[in-house]
């Protein structure tokens, strides 16, 4: 389902989304910085090493283009030419494409160019930018998972998402449709902009990646480990980019709204809605704020507690406990979740069944004796999860 818009927090939608499926999709005519991306494989661009053509030729070819984002600059495309005009479709990673929504529910056109050059200026101006930003990130995401954690696709059977841009009037949401393997994205009503930011849409694909996976479901602490796992994944997929317009940080959304991020991982409750510990009543919470203390343990466990600056953005991270913590690098905090998410956790899964996968996790990939092992247990007890 998706959720009510009257308050920024909650704007960003669980995977149990309610759109139409999809129908007919042809046609015929915060401050740039320096990013430091903790991943070997980011920052090669989206198209790098995958030897394809530029699309000049008398046939259909795949082709790398140069888009012009709202969010993310001037980015890489992989599109197709079709011998006469140009599409947002990724044949080398699972035929994903670009469509734009129309400001309707329901169906979509896909975007086509004549000279694979997008999005004009880069501004909400220009229809196809929203759908620039969300084939790049779209792209990023494949690349992520399947770079870093050997996943192949969404669902891991290569089968590539369809991206829907202006989906909605002013609709400030996004949501993931499993019905049609889809992603939506509306457009924020004070700005304009698309809502398909890098970790918007990280957030939103990794929604098909728990469900092909442990399941989670939507509600109770489920469900807090549902959107955690979503805000986790899409900002490991934030840092990957290696974007130096959209710099990877610990917030969530932070680009895509006039009033700043939805959501944070080093204290969550500074969003004014999030839980920064476990407690007994969190399964009454809604899901984001249920997600909380799983957004704050992954901090935690990637860069420890206090404050530092990562990517010249400061943080200041608490813990219940009063201990002073070391992490252990987003690289293995990510590999960890993952494990426990695709090997251990179930659609019942709660805080400590979480606790008890991400150990299991641990010892699986560093041994039970690593000093990572001994930092997911501390980084679990920080956030009141023993």
């Amino acid at each position: 389902m998706t959720h009510p818009t009257s308050s920024r927090r909650t704007r960003l939608a669980v995977l149990l989304g309610t759109a139409a499926v999809l129908t007919a999709t042809a046609v015929t005519a915060p401050a740039t910085a320096a990013a430091q991306p903790p991943y070997d494989t980011a920052g090669a661009g989206v198209g790098a090493g995958i030897g394809i053509g530029t699309g000049i030729g008398p046939g259909p070819v795949a082709a790398i283009g140069t888009g012009h984002s709202q969010h993310a600059g001037t980015v890489p495309l992989s599109t197709y030419f079709t011998g006469s005009a140009y599409q947002l479709r990724d044949t080398t990673r699972g035929n994903q494409r670009t469509l734009d929504a129309m400001n309707q529910t329901g169906g979509g056109t896909l975007f086509t160019d004549p000279d694979n050059d997008w999005g004009g200026t880069g501004t909400p101006a220009d229809r196809q930018s929203a759908g620039v930003d969300a084939h790049y990130a779209t792209a990023v995401t494949w690349d992520f998972y399947k770079g870093v954690l050997g996943r192949n696709g969404i669902r891991g059977d290569g089968t590539g998402v369809t991206s829907r841009v202006h989906y909605g009037s002013n609709y400030p949401n996004a949501f993931f449709d499993p019905s049609c393997f889809c992603a939506n994205y509306g457009d924020d009503p004070v700005t304009g902009k698309t809502l398909a930011t890098l970790d918007i849409v990280g957030h939103e694909l990794t929604h098909g990646v728990i469900a092909s996976t442990a399941g989670l479901g939507s509600a109770g602490e489920p469900g807090g480990l549902n959107e955690g796992t979503a805000d986790i994944l899409g900002t490991a997929i934030e840092f990957f980019a290696g974007n130096t317009t959209d710099v990877g940080d610990y917030f969530i959304g932070e680009r895509a709204f006039a009033d700043g991020p939805l959501r944070r991982m080093d204290h969550p409750s500074l969003d004014g809605h999030s839980r920064d510990y476990w407690s007994r009543d969190i399964g009454t919470l809604d899901a984001y704020a249920a997600s909380g203390p799983a957004r704050h343990f992954f901090y935690l466990l990637a860069e420890g507690s206090g404050p530092k600056e990562i990517n010249k953005i400061s943080y200041d991270s608490p813990t219940y406990d009063g201990s002073k913590l070391l992490g252990i690098g987003q690289d293995k905090a990510v590999r960890i979740w993952y494990r426990a998410l695709s090997t251990y956790m179930t659609s019942t899964s709660n805080y400590a069944r979480a606790r008890t996968a991400t150990l299991m996790a641990a010892a699986d990939l560093y041994g039970p004796a690593g000093v990572e092992y001994g930092r997911v247990a501390a980084a679990w007890t920080a956030v009141n999860v023993r």
